[in-house]
């Protein structure tokens, strides 16, 4: 698509765009779903990324380190069925659970994810009222959510939603931030469309890796889900 812009034209002059999912299609029609966090604070930095039965974790890399567990650790992402949730909370949780309550979870996941999410909001972490993101990945389409405060001073929650059939070699990314700054600017407007990545999960996660400034980037998660099942790829700056 050569009139989309790149990941790295999106995120390579941004020193902080906080946690971010990108969901969408690559040239070869395979679902491809990535997630980034950065982390300014040593609490921030101090995670990994682990695999888990039907996703991945985070983690604190030194407990001892770890001073506040409760907006760092979750699971970000989470497979029902064949729909894959990711959030950069414990949202992750709260939309699996409404998927559960379906007969058919992969058929009534765009229902089910709003009912979900209009019961969250973002996090309690004034003066920045980080959003919550989201995304949802099924057979027919995918979704992104951001749940932002209206004010500065975080009374009334909004909710958006964007919902996206699959086009070959087309992807949509959301961020937490705009930028840096203090307190840091929310994500606006509407995820922004770009050329998808190609290349085997473990490609696509290196070079999201060098598209995230290299003093805050903390952890990369790469999915490609196609009919030969899936491949993932994580990267840890504590491993590397």
């Amino acid at each position: 698509m050569a009139n989309l812009p790149t990941l790295s034209e999106l995120l390579s002059g941004n020193a902080y765009p906080g946690r971010g999912i990108a969901i969408g299609e690559d040239p070869d029609r395979e679902t491809v779903i990535i997630y980034f966090i950065m982390g300014r604070s040593e609490n921030s930095r101090n995670r990994v990324f682990e695999r888990t039965e039907d996703g991945i974790r985070t983690r604190a890399y030194d407990e001892a380190k770890c001073t506040d567990p409760s907006l760092i650790i979750y699971n970000p992402v989470r497979t029902v069925g064949n729909t894959v949730i990711v959030t950069n909370g414990d949202q992750t949780d709260t939309i699996r659970g409404e998927l559960l309550l379906a007969d058919e979870p992969d058929e009534q996941y765009s229902e089910r994810f709003a009912r979900a999410l209009c019961r969250r909001e973002f996090e309690p972490d004034a003066p920045n009222f980080t959003p919550r993101i989201s995304g949802i990945a099924a057979y027919d389409g995918y979704e992104l959510s951001i749940l932002k405060s209206e004010d500065q001073s975080g009374t009334v929650c909004q909710r958006n939603f964007f919902k996206y059939a699959y086009e070959k070699g087309v992807a949509h990314i959301i961020h937490t931030y705009e930028h840096d700054g203090s307190p840091i600017p929310t994500f606006k407007g509407e995820p922004r469309r770009f050329a998808c990545p190609e290349g085997s999960a473990e490609e696509i996660a290196e070079y999201c890796w060098s598209c995230l400034n290299e003093a805050n980037r903390v952890s990369v998660y790469v999915s490609k889900l196609s009919d030969n099942g899936v491949d993932s790829a994580i990267i840890n700056r504590h491993d590397r």
